[in-house]
């Protein structure tokens, strides 16, 4: 199976290492996932369908539904879905953000909770304290808490929050109260915008008018982006500052809504068309490659999903019947999806999610 999308392996090294650090032994969860210690200790890079499932088995083992994020506590499984039921038929990204923030002073576990700040042009979603919280456990939680999970979290809630109103949240700039870190780039490519350090606060800067913008989901497309989280949270491109990085990173992974035109595309990136399509022909590639690239990687990692029905992925693909995503998933990789879920390595796949589901 050739699946390009990938997460960083120093984003497996900190899931991994935070699940030890509550006792739990790894290596038995990453045999029965088949997924090889060797790759995990010596791999450069690491499959997202993968990265997925092993974050989606690791909260269920742990139950908690915060599991490598900001929160200071345990999170009870299935919060997350009662949140996105708040908040998913709010009137406009803002009054979703301010539900959410009430969410979370109901909710059991985390001491945190987002809070969206507007000011002027630009608005900022950060952390605070829950009424009910200690500001010195909070305090002490934000000392203590390393760069992988600031940055972890920070990602998570961008990826999210741009999953709501079906396009890419463009940053001004993403807020770090720890130091600068050594994998400096990596930030720049996660975030495609600037990045401070040593800041009084972890926040997402971004254009106030995204605010007044509809939340685009319904109850039918949240059904799908749970079965599939934290997938469509993740970001998948080159760990570099490439244009085709950039241009994939804003593209995204819900294909369940209409794609960003190449016109689109390049006003985002304050360019013309015309210096869009010579600087991707440079990169020996072009928006309309990437954005076929992108859909067939989103496919073949739906497809490596075993929890997810043909037609589940179809939804999340955009296609109004499974027919035609059957004719596109031939064209991209050719064969039928019947014929790909016969492929050994995934049928191997599929009896160690079997395997961990029902033990």
């Amino acid at each position: 199976m050739n699946v390009k999308a990938f997460v960083p392996m120093s984003s497996v090294h900190f899931l991994l290492k935070a699940l030890e650090d509550q006792g739990v032994d790894s290596a038995e969860l990453l045999s029965s996932l088949d997924i090889s210690k060797k790759d995990v200790e010596f791999g450069n890079s690491f499959p997202a369908h993968k990265y997925g499932l092993l974050y989606q088995h690791i909260m269920f083992l742990v139950q908690d539904e915060s599991f490598g994020m900001l929160s200071g506590g345990k999170v009870p499984n299935g919060t997350f879905r009662m949140m996105c039921l708040c908040i998913i038929h709010a009137r406009s990204l803002a009054h979703s953000l301010y539900r959410c923030s009430d969410f979370y002073e109901i909710c059991r576990g985390p001491i945190i909770k987002p809070v969206l700040i507007k000011k002027g042009r630009y608005a900022m979603v950060t952390f605070a304290p829950l009424d009910s919280a200690s500001v010195e456990d909070v305090e002490n939680l934000m000392k203590t808490e390393s760069k992988e999970r600031f940055r972890t979290t920070l990602s998570m809630w961008h990826h999210f929050i741009s999953w709501l109103i079906g396009r890419r949240l463009s940053l001004k700039a993403a807020y770090f109260t720890c130091d600068r870190p050594d994998d400096l780039e990596y930030y720049k490519t996660l975030f495609q915008s600037e990045v401070k350090f040593g800041q009084h606060a972890n926040a997402l800067v971004f254009p106030a008018s995204y605010l007044d913008l509809p939340v685009v989901q319904t109850e039918e497309s949240l059904r799908g982006f749970l079965k599939t989280a934290p997938y469509q949270l993740l970001v998948m491109v080159d760990n570099d500052n490439s244009l085709k990085s950039q241009v994939m990173s804003m593209l995204g992974k819900d294909f369940s809504r209409d794609v960003l035109s190449a016109d689109e595309v390049a006003s985002a990136l304050s360019m013309s068309v015309s210096t869009l399509r010579r600087r991707l022909n440079d990169e020996n590639t072009s928006y309309q490659q990437i954005k076929d690239e992108c859909r067939k990687e989103a496919a073949i990692t739906y497809m490596n999903a075993p929890q997810l029905s043909i037609s589940d992925i179809a939804s999340l693909m955009g296609f109004e019947e499974p027919s035609a995503f059957f004719r596109s998933f031939k064209k991209w990789t050719g064969v039928t999806p019947g014929e790909y879920r016969k492929n050994e390595e995934y049928l191997k796949f599929e009896k160690g999610f079997k395997e961990v589901s029902t033990g």
